[in-house]
C-alpha cells in the first residue's frame, strides 16, 4: 500500500509523546502508591497500561511507516545516485538499512499485545469476578 510521506500534525505526534510518557510515570508511581492507596495504585496501572497501548501501538505503525517508504521510493538505491559525498552516502545507507532490518517492531509488538491482554485480564479481574 502506498504510504503518505507527510509527518502527523504535531498535536498527534505530542499526544502520542505525552501517553508514553504519563504511562511510565503511572507505572513508576505504582510501587509508592501501593504503600497509600490501594485504589490510587489500580488507576495508575490502568492508566499506564492504556498509555502503552496507545504509544506502543504508534510506535508501531510509525516503524512500519518508514519502512514501507524506504521499499516504495527506493531509497538505499536513490541514495547511492545523488551527488553526495562517500561518507554521506555511507551514512545514508546506515541508516536506511538498519531502518529496513530493525527487530524494533517485535518489541512494539510484544509490549503492545501483553499489555492489551493485561488490560483484558485486569478489568475482567477488577470489575467482573
Amino acid at each position: 500500500m502506498p504510504q503518505n510521506a507527510h509527518a502527523s500534525p504535531v498535536w498527534v505526534r505530542n499526544l502520542f509523546f505525552w501517553s508514553g510518557i504519563i504511562a511510565t510515570v503511572c507505572y513508576r508511581a505504582i510501587v509508592v502508591l501501593n504503600h497509600y492507596s490501594g485504589k490510587i495504585a489500580l488507576a495508575a496501572w490502568y492508566i499506564g497500561t492504556v498509555g502503552f497501548i496507545l504509544y506502543f501501538w504508534h510506535r508501531y505503525a510509525v516503524s512500519e511507516k518508514r519502512v514501507e517508504l524506504i521499499k516504495q521510493h527506493d531509497l538505499i538505491n536513490a541514495v547511492k545516485q545523488t551527488n553526495l559525498s562517500q561518507p554521506q552516502i555511507e551514512a545514508n545507507e546506515y541508516i536506511l538499512t538498519t531502518l529496513l532490518s530493525t527487530k524494533e517492531k517485535w518489541n512494539y509488538i510484544v509490549i503492545f499485545v501483553t499489555s492489551f491482554l493485561a488490560l483484558i485480564i485486569g478489568i475482567y479481574l477488577d470489575f467482573f469476578r
